[in-house]
């Protein structure tokens, strides 16, 4: 997220809002829309893997003051299909090392979970 709490970069255009993001987690919402659904009209899994990436991305830079996360693993289970409509997706640090920090992220939509992933980011120094 950016310092004025936007999202920023993609997820940003892709309509990703931001909700909070403190002491290693972060929130985010979204509205699936029709533009985002694949050929077989369930929202698309790329959208679901960048949500879950923004925040769990977010979650990481609220623990740290200078250094930048970077991804350097994604595992994404997609749990049932999602549908046009509002999403809330919610991230949290599980393991913070010196250069490698894991971070899992939920994505839910009207109560029913649609996404669970797990992410290693590699922790630049500027």
């Amino acid at each position: 997220m950016t310092d004025d709490g936007a999202v920023g970069g993609f997820a940003e255009r892709l309509g990703a809002r931001a909700e909070v993001a403190d002491d290693g987690s972060a929130r985010l919402s979204f509205t699936a829309r029709e533009e985002h659904l694949n050929q077989a009209g369930t929202l698309h899994g790329g959208v679901l893997a960048t949500l879950v990436d923004t925040a769990m991305g977010a979650a990481v830079r609220s623990t740290t003051d200078d250094d930048v996360p970077a991804t350097s693993q994604l595992t994404v289970t997609y749990l049932r299909p999602g549908t046009p409509g509002d999403l809330a997706v919610t991230a949290r640090v599980r393991t913070r090392g010196e250069h490698l920090t894991v971070c899992e992220a939920d994505v839910e939509q009207e109560g029913k979970s649609l996404v669970h992933a797990v992410a290693t980011f590699a922790l630049l120094h500027s």
